[in-house]
């Protein structure tokens, strides 16, 4: 499409375009109209770079009873007031998981023990989440939010080789619906609970290590004499 020479008249005969071009009075230079193409989509936000800390040490996950994990005390403090529900997730082999709500605030979170992947199945490149490294319990963990999505908040936590806890925390009916900051600090608060208690079992007597340094004990001196 010629635009620019719309109305011009094409001048015929050899004699007349070698005058012109003695003259330097040529024809406009042709322009190939191109269209513009519309800037490459942004890609996936994944996690930062940040570098996270090691495990402490491993807590497999295996034969775990999500619905455990939080005291009748802890549920009351997070303002759970519903009886923890069992259930499973498919989407992560049949993961064990258990649901909690707060009925007064309207709110509610899953606990998923997932064994089947580790924590980095949320910032690989198909995962297309904004994931913040921060440290839950001693534990690398993520914080989760996905993009257009304003009622959830993960955090997921790597507690194991090819293992990790998922948090979730969402809206369940509030009106008007958290913020999603609020969403993700109830998130953090249910897994520093939930790290806690694998740490430390509330109804087992087996020892886990301790995240606390110990402490050398001073020798006793007897007395002599």
């Amino acid at each position: 499409m010629h635009s620019s020479r719309t109305g011009r008249r094409l001048l015929g005969g050899a004699s007349v375009v070698a005058a012109l071009a003695l003259t330097g009075c040529g024809l406009l230079p042709e322009h190939t109209a191109t269209a513009t193409q519309p800037p490459p989509p942004p890609p996936p936000t994944t996690s930062s770079a940040q570098p996270l800390p090691p495990r402490p040490f491993d807590i497999a996950l295996d034969g775990l009873n999500p619905c455990d994990l939080l005291t009748a005390d802890q549920r009351a403090q997070l303002g759970f007031d519903r009886e923890p529900l069992p259930d499973s997730e498919a989407g992560f082999g049949d993961a064990a998981t258990c649901s909690y709500r707060n009925t007064t605030a309207k709110v509610g979170a899953r606990l998923s023990l997932i064994t089947t992947e580790g924590m980095g199945v949320w910032t690989d490149d198909t995962a297309q989440v904004e994931a913040t490294p921060v440290v839950i319990g001693g534990f690398p963990a993520l914080v989760i939010k996905t993009p257009d999505l304003n009622l959830s908040c993960n955090v997921a936590i790597d507690v194991a080789e090819g293992q990790h806890v998922d948090v979730l925390y969402r809206d369940d009916g509030g009106r008007p619906a958290p913020p999603l900051e609020s969403l993700c600090a109830g998130a953090q608060r249910v897994a520093e609970d939930t790290v806690a208690s694998l740490v430390s079992p509330p109804t087992s007597s087996s020892e886990k290590p301790s995240l606390q340094p110990e402490t050398e004990s001073e020798p006793v001196v007897e007395p002599t004499g």
